[in-house]
């Protein structure tokens, strides 16, 4: 049996199993030890067991993912987006469309705090969709902004998908980290200029905030509300990419300060309580668990994977079609978006990565410039229709009068955005390597 047909049948028998319903990382495991056992004899646990050491347990980069989780959790307990979204629809809420700009605006912070897609979609989604519905913007608007704006957080930093991905590519953090600066807040802003040019163009979508609403507050009390929930935790964030960028801290040295200072801003704000500290705890172990479970299961896997050839394989049948450059790379990016829609982001880098990156490589392709535009893709996935991770989410929250066609309606403009953002940082590599080239040369 060649190495091609074994490194297809292990990839066959991966999604066969996975849709199957069974859980990715033992899929994963499973896979990998039968396989490894059968092919390679006894030299399969040596290969097995380093891989999980050396590339897992002996990875001190990979604390910073359970700092940062524990940040983001935090930050969620203080009650930050609940007064970050008062303090800020009160500035901008009296424009057309405001309010949704406002919602995007919360959720560039909340990415960046918690860095977790599911937690940022869930919680912008319980707290601003049922009231932009109250404030009467269309349903499927509201459910664009909630789930476009949630999956941001994917790609601005300090993203937990980024460190893993640089980490996995061999990579800096640091320069993947930046890298992503550029399109993580251009794609913001393509968001809320969509919003505020369709609700400025059709006002019912998205109307103002009543002028007596607005009146309730001062203008000193708001703007004291504004620093005390929006430029605090904006200090933490620059404060802890900063650290990073500039090579004050490593990654899990930025992210203990981070969730050290966001300990402090939840006793600042007076929101510590036993019950919420240990439900923090739990999460954050559970969500920690999750990507590393994921992680040894992948180890094995691509361990032998690797181990029996299958990567040199799949990278030589590929590269022997007689595509062009171009052709190979949308071949690898459109199939990411398939998969993504399915597989975990955690396990199908760990899939994806073996393969992929050697053929960019191969193809002279910068890899800081192609692990982001990986990034970007796997963005994509989260909102693609039918099956993307965010609309589930948004389906789960069961908000009132909101059916499955209102969230499909309303994430395809956001798509068509991203897909444009794609095409502009496909075409012009340099706006993706601009921050890293100035800060690293």
């Amino acid at each position: 049996m060649s190495l091609t047909v074994i490194a297809l049948l292990m990839i066959l028998v991966v999604i066969v199993f996975f849709f199957l319903g069974h859980p990715l990382a033992f899929v994963l495991g499973g896979v990998g030890t039968i396989f490894g056992f059968f092919l390679m004899g006894s030299t399969f646990f040596s290969t097995f067991m380093d891989r999980i050491f050396v590339g897992v347990m002996g990875n001190f980069t990979l604390v910073a993912i359970t700092l940062f989780i524990f940040m983001g959790n935090l930050l969620t307990i203080s009650g930050i987006a609940d007064r970050l979204f008062e303090s800020m629809r009160y500035f901008i809420g009296s424009i057309r469309g405001g309010l949704g700009i406002t919602v995007l605006a919360v959720c560039i912070i909340l990415s960046a705090c918690i860095g977790i897609v599911g937690a940022s979609v869930v919680t912008v989604g319980l707290l601003t969709g049922p009231m932009l519905l109250r404030y009467g913007y269309q349903k499927e608007l509201t459910m664009g902004i909630v789930a476009a704006g949630g999956t941001l957080g994917l790609i601005i930093p300090p993203s937990i998908m980024l460190i893993v991905m640089g980490d996995q590519a061999g990579l800096p953090v640091s320069n993947v980290l930046a890298g992503a600066i550029v399109p993580g807040f251009f794609i913001a802003v393509l968001y809320m200029l969509y919003v505020r040019i369709r609700c400025g163009l059709h006002p019912e979508l998205g109307p103002p905030i009543p002028a007596e609403e607005i009146s309730l507050m001062t203008f000193g009390e708001r703007l004291m509300d504004f620093i005390v929930y929006s430029l605090l935790p904006l200090a933490l964030i620059v404060g802890v990419m900063g650290a990073i960028f500039f090579g004050l801290a490593s990654p899990p040295q930025a992210a203990g300060i981070g969730a050290t200072i966001a300990f402090l801003l939840v006793i600042l704000y007076r929101r510590f309580n036993w019950q919420d500290f240990l439900a923090c705890l739990y999460q954050t172990a559970k969500a920690s668990t999750m990507v590393l479970i994921i992680m040894v299961g992948a180890s094995c896997f691509t361990g032998i994977f690797l181990g029996l050839g299958g990567g040199k394989a799949i990278v030589e049948t590929l590269t022997s079609l007689g595509l062009s450059k171009w052709g190979l790379y949308f071949v690898m990016m459109i199939s990411l978006i398939i998969l993504g829609c399915f597989i975990d982001w955690v396990g199908l880098i760990f899939l994806t990565f073996p393969i992929f990156l050697p053929i960019a490589r191969l193809m002279g392709f910068d890899m800081v410039w192609f692990v982001v535009m990986m990034a970007l893709y796997l963005q994509v996935s989260f909102l693609a229709p039918p099956f993307g991770y965010a609309l589930f989410y948004l389906a789960g929250m069961k908000i009132e009068g909101i059916k499955w066609g209102h969230i499909y309606r309303g994430v395809l403009p956001f798509l068509i955005l991203q897909v444009i953002a794609l095409l502009i940082f496909t075409s012009f590599p340099d706006l993706v390597l601009f921050v890293p080239t100035v800060l690293y040369g």
